[in-house]
């Protein structure tokens, strides 16, 4: 997630998804670069890199959903289960004891109003015991939601 001096600019489609958030500061819809992913090693050996430029819409959200989505953001962030790797993206796990649908669905909404480069995706499964936020997109978009996300490393 980024805290409030960072600023990213994403997009989205809602299959029914959701997933953990941005926080979006500031006016406008700006072109921003939302991260650089090391690609290649120069004949120094120096990381070599490729822009991934994502775009949001920082008007999407007023002050006070802004306020509301960072505290959405923050609890998916806090009691996410488990976190899967998936071929275009990332699921995070939830149990419906500690995080609802509909937080998931409201967080999802939200999310979406100024991140539409996203697909999210959510599922509810083991007979509604598990709740699970799929987030996936374009191609690079992989290395951005471990950024943002908080994904550890392997």
């Amino acid at each position: 997630m980024n805290n409030e001096n960072e600023k990213f600019t994403p997009t989205w489609k809602l299959s029914l998804g959701a997933a953990l958030a941005l926080l979006i500061a500031g006016s406008g819809a700006v072109r921003i670069q939302a991260q650089t992913v090391p690609k290649k090693i120069n004949a120094e050996g120096q990381p070599m890199t490729t822009q991934s430029e994502f775009y949001c819409n920082r008007n999407a959200l007023s002050p006070t959903e802004r306020a509301h989505h960072k505290q959405l953001t923050d609890k998916l962030l806090a009691t996410r289960t488990n976190i899967v790797e998936t071929e275009k993206g990332y699921e995070f796990q939830f149990s419906p004891s500690t995080v609802s649908l509909a937080e998931l669905a409201d967080w999802v909404a939200a999310e979406g109003k100024c991140c539409e480069f996203f697909d999210f995706h959510i599922d509810v499964e083991r007979r509604g015991s598990l709740l699970c936020l799929r987030l996936t997109g374009d191609e690079g978009i992989k290395p951005f939601i471990r950024a943002e996300f908080q994904v550890p490393a392997k």
